[in-house]
């Protein structure tokens, strides 16, 4: 059965960040993730999780200046100190908010600097950053992201990110599979999760065209879920996309599955 969390940098948008915690309990939400909690005390989120009764299961690495455009720095040379800094600060956040793993965004590739010299600095921050996180009780993933929506961005795909796993040879290191991003690449999203699945250390969802919920695109959410069910993946599903207008107005795909999931259901 899926278990769904909500993206809070995404979803209740309406509403303060701190308040979107509360917003998600009574959605029916158990779970939330966000992409970068950093502007906000490590401590008042972790109140916010407890008061609520929820898990965080998944926020990002430090990603730069991500107000300027910039989506990670693990792929550009010459910022290996405030990459590994970067590491220390989402190894803290994510003991203080007891979540399990982080995401490590590549990052887009800078002018100037060859495909070759790139790979080789992703390679060693990866193998740095896992390190570091298995050694703090972490998991450490990195996702795929379409080149559409983020020109040059470095890693586009599951078979890419699959090499680069072999490249840094960690056993810390997983891949974080977005259905939206994978459909705009290459579609094929069953048999991609299948033939990926042993790495695949977390999932995310939203409908294409438009990174919108569930059952406004042409992905078959439905068909996937089962999918996913049947080829034994046990892991969260977060709920990362741009809500077409409220968020709770537009939960009505996921009801269905919260029903089934329901003790006597």
């Amino acid at each position: 059965m899926p278990r769904f969390a909500a993206n809070l940098s995404l979803l209740f948008a309406n509403l303060p960040f701190p308040e979107r915690f509360g917003a998600a309990r009574a959605a029916g939400f158990e779970a939330v993730e966000c992409q970068f909690p950093y502007a906000w005390e490590a401590g008042a989120l972790a109140a916010q999780l407890q008061q609520h009764r929820l898990q965080m299961v998944l926020h990002n690495l430090p990603g730069g200046d991500t107000a300027a455009g910039e989506r990670g720095i693990a792929c550009i040379p010459g910022r290996e100190a405030e990459f590994r800094a970067g590491v220390a600060q989402g190894i803290h956040y994510a003991h203080a908010l007891r979540c399990p793993q982080l995401n490590c965004l590549a990052g887009i590739l800078p002018d100037g600097v060859s495909g070759g010299d790139a790979r080789a600095c992703l390679i060693e921050n990866l193998r740095y950053a896992a390190a570091e996180t298995a050694r703090a009780g972490l998991r450490l993933l990195t996702e795929p992201i379409n080149h559409h929506d983020v020109p040059g961005f470095f890693l586009n795909t599951m078979a890419q990110g699959a090499d680069l796993l072999d490249a840094v040879g960690s056993t810390n290191l997983y891949l974080q599979y977005d259905l939206y991003h994978a459909q705009r690449m290459t579609g094929e999203l069953a048999a991609t999760a299948q033939r990926h699945l042993a790495r695949i250390g977390h999932i995310q969802i939203a409908d294409n065209p438009g990174r919108h919920e569930p059952g406004t695109g042409e992905i078959h959410h439905d068909f996937l879920f089962r999918h996913l069910d049947a080829i034994g993946y046990t892991g969260w599903i977060g709920c990362e996309y741009l809500p077409l207008g409220d968020t709770l107005e537009g939960l009505g795909w996921m009801r269905p599955w919260a029903a089934q999931a329901a003790p006597g259901a």
